[in-house]
């Protein structure tokens, strides 16, 4: 995956010892399934992902390939389930702009752990949602994209595209606020009081809205791929988290941007909306429901809280793999938990 000088790649280096495999037998098994690999395979490893350790994979002609799999070690319940993503994946082909996939190999046997491999794309990621370097009417069109692909998710069929059983339909946030609550208190490293009082608080807010639709959920900017030169998305990428959910998630947590404090993550803080030609959220939110033909989004501060409130614990998960050895990149042992707990807290009470 490439990108323009101003939104760099992550960068790509030899495989990491933790993360080393039998690349023999990785690649007699894909021949097997993508015969056009060829009699050679390079394979290399990319820098800075939190979740599932990801690979480039590059054959004797030049032909390159991702593999992204399981990271080793003990896992969370119901994470990093690449089966999953490549399922979806494959589903939302000519639907959604996606990488083509090529092969999913649930054998543990050949790289320790489950894996699948698509085709690797040419294309720019933006990871400062600022987007420095850019012109006014350039930024307005890439949120505009944004927008208008996760509004075009959420109006796909499962039904019809094969998803029917990818999750189940109705009490979305109910579930997710008892999964989400699950996984902080299997990764619990300390004690967090905002967290405590968001699992009372969240549920007592759920809305009555039931839609349902296939969900993302890590949908931003810097998870989708724009093409090379303009100001379209070519690929939707780490769909980990997807599932049958409520669209309303979705469009929430992808207006975190507007209040994310973290630059790692993603943040608006200091940029002149007006002069940069990035809409305000409210805009943004707007122009969702227009596309999607929803009136007025009731209790928009539960859906911004509730998605707070899973990244607290996302963050959670990802500071207790990193004290254990086995994130997926280099990382500092910093836990982001505790403030995105006291946002979420605040915004649910009103107080932001």
């Amino acid at each position: 995956m490439t990108a323009a000088p101003d939104t760099p790649a992550l960068p790509v280096t030899e495989v990491a010892e933790r993360h080393r495999f039998d690349e023999a037998r990785l690649h007699a098994w894909l021949r097997g399934q993508v015969p056009e690999v060829g009699d050679t395979l390079r394979v290399q490893q990319f820098q800075g992902g939190a979740s599932n350790p990801t690979f480039l994979l590059t054959n004797g002609e030049g032909r390159r390939y991702v593999l992204r799999k399981k990271p080793p070690g003990q896992l969370l319940a119901s994470a990093h389930q690449v089966d999953r993503e490549y399922r979806v994946m494959k589903a939302l082909d000519g639907h959604i702009p996606v990488p083509r996939m090529r092969a999913l190999c649930e054998d543990a046997e050949v790289v320790g752990t489950a894996f699948y491999v698509m085709d690797f794309l040419e294309g720019r990621i933006f990871r400062d949602a600022a987007l420095p370097g850019l012109e006014p009417a350039e930024r307005a069109a890439i949120y505009d994209d944004l927008n208008a692909t996760l509004a075009k998710l959420h109006q796909v069929d499962f039904e019809a595209v094969g998803l029917g059983d990818y999750g189940r339909p109705g009490n979305y946030f109910e579930r997710q606020v008892a999964r989400w609550t699950r996984q902080y208190v299997d990764a619990k490293t300390e004690e967090i009081p905002a967290m405590d009082a968001l699992i009372e608080k969240l549920p007592a807010r759920i809305p009555a809205d039931q839609s349902v639709s296939i969900a993302h959920g890590d949908y931003r900017l810097e998870n989708v791929m724009f093409h090379p030169t303009e100001p379209r998305i070519v690929a939707v990428l780490d769909w980990e988290l997807s599932t049958i959910g409520h669209p309303l998630a979705d469009i929430a947590y992808n207006a975190f941007i507007w209040r994310s404090h973290s630059p790692g993550w993603g943040s608006l803080d200091g940029v002149d909306l007006a002069a940069s030609g990035i809409p305000t959220e409210a805009e943004y939110v707007a122009r969702y429901c227009q596309r999607t033909g929803r009136g007025e989004i009731a209790d928009w501060p539960f859906l911004m809280a509730f998605s707070i409130f899973r990244l607290a614990s996302i963050g959670q998960g990802v500071y207790a793999r990193t004290l254990a050895g086995v994130l997926a990149s280099e990382r500092e042992a910093i836990n982001g938990c505790p403030l995105l707990a006291e946002q979420a807290l605040a915004i649910l009470e009103g107080r932001e």
